[in-house]
């Protein structure tokens, strides 16, 4: 290893090259609030301000409590000695009319008494539940899915004779009808390695592409009167994505969020894109931070998950809807962590909207 002498850094200990305690701040994947004596917001980092949806400049002179209040009153009560050091796991805090899930810090600074240091990183659904346990619970539908292959080949088959036989105006169905027996087919042969490690191979994909095309297969089964609609940013690059596992996860959430929205007089859905730049959102992948700056989300105006479901949605087998199997999430969840994204979702108590959020990772330059 280059002695300090060596690499031109300064032998008294200082190292020249060392981020500054600001730029270090700034690129903590948590999110980070200083408050003083009187529990006023004096410092918030950018991962605070993707967290809670507030810039710096408006979080900066509040109250603490008037931004993520009310709490549990235990942990307010603790807030309330400024002394007092807290860890608290897996609170609820209100974030612009959002409600999170966090694990919760409180550090009393020794030089300045009664200032704090607070962090707040959010629980993430999609982190609950492990490989082996996804892996075990789906067997069975892995079993069933090899039984249905069979029957899928017979629907291609009436499909690709129909194709021929139908006006031209209306060869486009059946090409439909063909090109979602060959995803399904796909996506069987994928529940079947639901427990495998590896992961499926990601490429350079246009979200808007996938996003359009799950789109368009939602409403060829019917959109039971929800209007859907697309708000894209059309300078996103492209992510890095396998484009068949992003299309199904797509069409899950989509179709969710349009069983959702139907319970009401005029459901609507919204697919949004944007790029999130400085505030990048970023997860923790195999012991490593991955940026993940492009983000979609799906919004319905439904009436939100069940609460007591509400921290296990991408868990096997849990669902609310009478006739569903619970598969559709933990599909999503298997498929979003295989191209190392993120996937979760909130409830924004004032819109009356619930949203899921997906965060890919970008294709580097060259791999297009």
């Amino acid at each position: 290893m280059p002695s300090k002498e060596a690499s031109g850094a300064d032998i008294s200990g200082f190292d020249p090259s060392r981020p500054s305690a600001e730029a270090q701040i700034a690129g903590l994947v948590f999110a980070l609030l200083l408050v003083d004596e009187n529990a006023f917001i004096v410092e918030a980092n950018h991962a605070a301000e993707n967290m809670l949806g507030v810039s710096a400049r408006r979080l900066i002179g509040r109250p603490l409590l008037d931004i993520i209040g009310p709490l549990d009153p235990r942990v307010e009560k603790r807030l309330s000695d400024a002394e007092a050091a807290l860890v608290a796991r897996d609170i609820r805090i209100n974030a612009s009319e959002t409600e999170l899930r966090v694990n919760l810090t409180v550090s009393p600074l020794s030089t300045n008494r009664a200032w704090r240091v607070i962090t707040l990183s959010q629980v993430g659904h999609e982190e609950t539940g492990s490989d082996d346990e996804l892996a075990s619970s789906m067997g069975a539908p892995s079993i069933l899915a090899h039984e249905i292959k069979n029957p899928l080949a017979a629907i291609r088959g009436a499909g690709q004779l129909a194709a021929r036989k139908l006006p031209h105006k209306d060869k486009k169905l059946a090409r439909m009808i063909t090109d979602e027996v060959d995803r399904i087919a796909r996506l069987i042969d994928r529940m079947q390695q639901l427990g495998a490690r590896h992961a499926e191979e990601a490429a350079p994909c246009n979200p808007h592409e996938a996003i359009r095309a799950a789109i368009a297969t939602v409403r060829a089964a019917g959109t039971n009167g929800v209007e859907i609609t697309e708000e894209f940013d059309p300078s996103l690059p492209p992510v890095l994505a396998n484009r068949d596992a992003l299309e199904q996860v797509l069409i899950n959430l989509i179709t969710n969020a349009r069983d959702a929205a139907s319970s009401g007089a005029r459901g609507k859905v919204t697919i949004r894109t944007r790029f999130i730049s400085g505030l990048a959102f970023s997860a923790i992948r195999l012991g490593r931070a991955v940026r993940l700056p492009i983000e979609i989300t799906v919004s319905d105006n439904g009436p939100g998950i069940d609460p007591a479901l509400r921290d296990r949605v991408f868990e096997p087998f849990v669902t609310s809807k009478q006739s569903g199997q619970g598969l559709g999430l933990a599909l999503v969840r298997k498929l979003v962590r295989d191209m190392n994204g993120s996937i979760s979702h909130e409830r924004d108590i004032r819109a009356e909207l619930t949203h899921f959020r997906l965060h890919l990772p970008l294709a580097k330059p060259g791999e297009e």
